[in-house]
């Protein structure tokens, strides 16, 4: 048993945190239950100390759910469980990298004028013309309206779908990004992006703040795989044997 004994106090005061923020996470499971005197106050040792490091540096790195998820499959001797987790987190950031990859190639597809006629600036078009233009049927740029990825109006004197210029570089980015493999329900989100942006202009800015949160988060996934690593040995009472043998 560790001889140095920690307050609440002396916990939370390298965080920045409140005493009860400490005790919610030892009521939470993220802390091994601490130990208590005679007159039931709370006594913490350095394992303590180590665990709220390892889960200040998992939050940035997996999201507070998950962060606590980890921590609590730790204390409960679930290490399986707790990677398992680790690795779900690290597979959808290469994910969100793969999305942002395809989503910057989507973009300057659209952006070289020798590849696309005058009218994919120009519009408006009709269904027609704009299918013939991506080289798809017309049936599909209705599905992609019923999935939301294009918002064509109607004219009023024909009732006729009208295609503005936000709408035909919309169908061209989802057209796109559907010859890359996305799936309509993920392609739909991107373009509401675009939207918000304004264009794809505005969107770059967006892209390059994209692109430095993953930095960040793959950065946070080092610092805090490195913790819960240093966090596990001095636990390695509860790891499991090496190499899974017996």
């Amino acid at each position: 048993m560790h001889r140095e004994r920690l307050r609440p106090v002396d916990l939370a005061r390298e965080h920045g945190l409140s005493t009860q923020a400490v005790r919610n996470y030892e009521e939470a499971g993220i802390l091994p239950p601490a130990e208590r005197t005679p007159a039931g106050y709370r006594v913490y040792g350095p394992l303590h100390a180590r665990a709220l490091r390892v889960f200040v540096a998992l939050v940035p790195a997996h999201g507070h759910p998950t962060a606590t998820a980890i921590m609590r499959a730790v204390d409960e001797g679930d290490v399986e469980n707790a990677l398992t987790m680790i690795d779900e987190s690290h597979a959808q950031l290469l994910k969100d990298r793969e999305t942002l990859k395809a989503v910057e190639h989507a973009l300057g597809d659209l952006e070289q004028p020798s590849d696309r006629p005058s009218s994919t600036r120009t519009g408006p078009m009709f269904v027609g013309p704009l299918a013939r233009q991506l080289g798809i049927r017309p049936a599909t740029l209705r599905k992609w309206e019923r999935a939301g990825l294009i918002r064509p109006r109607r004219d009023p004197a024909t009732g006729y779908r009208v295609y503005f210029p936000g709408d035909v570089r919309d169908a061209h980015l989802a057209h796109q990004l559907r010859r890359g493999g996305y799936l309509l329900n993920q392609i739909a989100p991107l373009l509401e992006q675009v939207r918000s942006a304004g264009g794809l202009e505005p969107l770059e800015s967006a892209l390059k703040d994209w692109r430095g949160r993953l930095t960040s988060r793959g950065h946070a996934m080092l610092a805090g795989a490195a913790e819960l690593s240093a966090y596990l040995r001095e636990r390695g009472d509860r790891l499991p044997p090496d190499g899974g043998g017996h």
